[in-house]
């Protein structure tokens, strides 16, 4: 690794920064759908729906800021699809820079404007009753499950990004992704499900994770889902990230 990998990671991350507040629509953009679903499920759904929990809005705000994450990758594929139609990597290329760097610019850019978002909904979770009981430690547990699964998201945008003939295609990849959370526990508990449809959602990535979150909210014993979702999370990561690179080490070749 280049020893002026993390000065140059660290300039790059500024100049998209920079481009992130000059337009702070996207985090807002990024906010304003998992929060109108939020109000749409507690204040509109939410009586009709029997979680066995007394507030709605706990069991709800995991599967909500998994939401999030997977419509703010997307715009993460779109930054870096346009810096490749730009001829702006050619220039940095040119430059004695890092190249990894220019990457790692894009994730560490997408790490910061999700934790942004998150703390967006999360401030209109506590104005709509949400309120938790989780310890430091169960706290420290739950931002680093979602920064694990942003981390892992980013990697497969990347890919989108790197690959992808067009924007709609760069930023489309993650609706299947955003679709996820609404066939898991994140909106109703698993057992209420048809045979198959409960079949997919309990061996999917999102019900190990939302079913970890919720029980951290509310200091339960966690059992074998945080396992189950920190396999899932390093298994999309290792294996996005190995496709990433492979898919730069051709573009920049």
């Amino acid at each position: 690794m280049s020893t002026h990998f993390f000065g140059d990671t660290a300039v790059l991350l500024g100049r998209s920064m920079r481009h992130i507040f000059r337009s702070a629509d996207t985090i807002i953009t990024t906010a304003i759908t998992p929060i109108a679903l939020m109000l749409l499920f507690v204040y509109v759904f939410g009586g009709a729906i029997r979680t066995g929990t007394e507030n709605y809005v706990n069991y709800l705000l995991p599967g909500i800021m998994l939401i999030a994450i997977a419509s703010g990758i997307a715009y993460t594929a779109v930054r870096l699809f346009y810096d490749m139609q730009s001829g702006i990597f050619e220039r940095f290329h040119s430059m004695p820079i890092a190249r990894s760097s220019v990457l790692w610019a894009h994730v560490l850019t997408s790490l910061v404007a999700n934790g942004l978002s998150l703390v967006i909904i999360m401030v209109v979770a506590l104005l709509m009753g949400f309120r938790t009981s989780a310890s430091l430690l169960a706290w420290l547990a739950i931002i680093g499950i979602l920064a694990l699964f942003t981390l892992a998201l980013t990697w497969l945008a990347i890919i989108a990004g790197l690959t992808a003939k067009s924007v709609d295609g760069a930023g489309g990849f993650s609706y299947p992704l955003i679709f996820l959370p609404f066939i898991s526990s994140a909106f109703v508990p698993t057992a209420t499900m048809p045979g198959p449809v409960r079949a997919f959602a309990e061996n999917q990535p999102v019900t190990s994770i939302v079913n970890t979150i919720q029980d951290l909210f509310e200091q339960r014993p966690i059992g074998s889902d945080i396992w189950v979702a920190l396999a899932w999370c390093l298994g999309i990561l290792v294996l996005a990230y190995f496709f990433a690179t492979a898919a730069y080490r051709r573009r920049i070749s």
